[in-house]
Formats: structure tokens, sequence, C-alpha cells
């Protein structure tokens, strides 16, 4: 992609003007850009003058292992069907109580989530996007002081949680948004803290939607914490 174009998109994202990619080089240099419009930009290589020009323009670039919004292919490539099979063990987990939530990734980066009880899982399932990828997670907690005592203080974390009309909403946050996540959980009736790195944020099972023919086409991929780059975060002014 030629440069001014890259540059115009991370600018459009910036704005938040309903544009997001990854902007990436194999093993090489990305850029991304979060939903809080932080800027994460890695490289294989240290870029000392950059962040001493970025210093000299008034933003405060922090070391990172990775960036949050880094994805790769799961090794094995064993992906499970969004079948008959799936959904009828997604039925039992609700109506024994250990499931309570989907989250449905329609694109990579973005998910939707679902709350899940005995009558919805069925009106759930008809609304699934095709080559979705689907991870089932333990019901949210009504011990709304449990899940904030859990928030660390500093770091990224995804916070999960209800809204009085049963709707589930979710934000990716670091240690600056704590204390607008901690007002949106405090008002919930239940809530929960999910780790936004892979080796910590394990579901209790995944699948990936077929398409209309049965066939399935989507590339299931994972959420990283660890990586051989040297990402830097500063927030836009």
């Amino acid at each position: 992609m030629p440069l001014d174009i890259a540059l115009e998109l991370v600018r459009r994202m910036l704005r938040d003007s309903g544009v997001w990619c990854r902007l990436e080089v194999e093993g090489t240099f990305a850029v991304h850009v979060g939903w809080d419009q932080y800027l994460y930009v890695s490289s294989s290589r240290p870029c000392e003058a950059a962040l001493a020009r970025t210093c000299e323009l008034g933003l405060f670039p922090e070391r990172l292992d990775a960036s949050p919004y880094d994805f790769e292919a799961e090794e094995d490539g064993v992906q499970r069907p969004g079948d008959d099979d799936f959904w009828a063990d997604l039925h039992r987990a609700v109506a024994d109580g250990s499931a309570g939530i989907l989250e449905e990734m329609y694109l990579e980066g973005a998910s939707r989530w679902h709350h899940l009880t005995r009558d919805t899982v069925d009106t759930v399932r008809a609304g699934m996007a095709s080559r979705a990828r689907l991870a089932v997670w333990p019901p949210l907690s009504s011990d709304i002081d449990a899940v904030l005592g859990a928030l660390t203080t500093d770091g990224l974390v995804e916070g999960v949680w209800q809204d009085n009309d049963g709707h589930i909403h979710s934000a990716l946050v670091d240690e600056n948004a704590f204390p607008e996540l901690t007002a949106q959980i405090r008002s919930a009736p239940a809530a929960s803290l999910l780790s936004v790195y892979a080796s910590e944020r394990t579901p209790m099972f995944t699948a990936v939607t077929p398409d209309s023919d049965g066939v399935l086409r989507a590339s299931l991929l994972r959420r990283v914490g660890t990586g051989g780059h040297n990402s830097v975060c500063g927030p836009e002014t």
C-alpha cells in the first residue's frame, strides 16, 4: 500500500471516521489503532529516533510486549464448525449453568456479545453471521464488588457487562480508562473481566459458523499477547 494512503487510513481511524484495518508488513512493521484512538506501532528494529521525535511532539510513548490488536493463525489450524452438534452442546452448557454469554467475532477485531438463556439460544443462532468465530464463556458474575476487585492498577483488560435491558457490552481499556469502565460495571447487574492475552484468555469452547452450504471457510484466529516486535502506545492529541 502506498505510504500516503496508509497515512490517510491512520488519520481516519484516529478520527473515528468509520474505518478500521491493520497495516502490517509481516515480521517487520505494523500499525494498529485501538477503539480508544490509541496508536500501536510495532517494529522489528529499534526506533529510538522516532521515539525521541514523538516525545518532542508532546506525545507519551510507552513500550509494550505486543499490540493488543495483534493476531496470528492457530498453529494447528483445527476448526470446529458451528453446526448442530455445537449448538446442542451449547444448549446443554446453558441449561446446566456453565455457559452464559457468546462472543461472535463477525469481523477480525470486531465482536458482538449475546446473553444466553434456554429460551434465547436458538434466536441467537439464527442471527449469526456466516464465517463468524464463536467463543462460549461462563455467565457474567452478579458479584460486582468481586469483579471490580480483580481490576489491576495498570495494563489492558476487556470488560464485559450486561445492562438493565439484558444487552451485553464490552470495552477494551487500559488504566487511563479504568474509571469509566468501573462506572459502567458498577451500575450493571452482572459483569466480568477478560484478559486480552491468549495464554490467559480461554473460552469454554469455540467454533466457526459455516456458510449456508455447510462448508467451513473462515480462518480461526486468536489474540496474542507476546511477540517479537517492540510496540509503542501513545494517545492522539
